[in-house]
């Protein structure tokens, strides 16, 4: 058991990782690309709605994912 939980870490941590640079990478993108400022405020706006949108879908699904995990320890399934 305590090697599935080190595996998930893991995986958890590596995902965290690449969410990041992608956020790094697409602000570096965006910042050094020839835009005017409210476009490029518009284009932030959207991506930052967009990431958010995205974030809390996948908090979501991990609650989701864990209150199954919960439940089927306590019925010993």
């Amino acid at each position: 058991m305590s090697n599935n939980n080190d595996d998930s870490n893991v995986l958890i941590y590596m995902l965290a990782g690449v969410g990041l640079g992608a956020i790094i990478g697409a602000a570096a993108g965006l910042l050094f690309a020839p835009k005017a400022g409210t476009e490029l405020r518009e284009d932030l706006g959207g991506k930052l709605k967009e990431l958010k949108g995205k974030t809390e879908e996948w908090i979501t699904e991990q609650r989701a994912k864990r209150a199954v995990e919960g439940a089927t320890e306590e019925l010993g399934v």
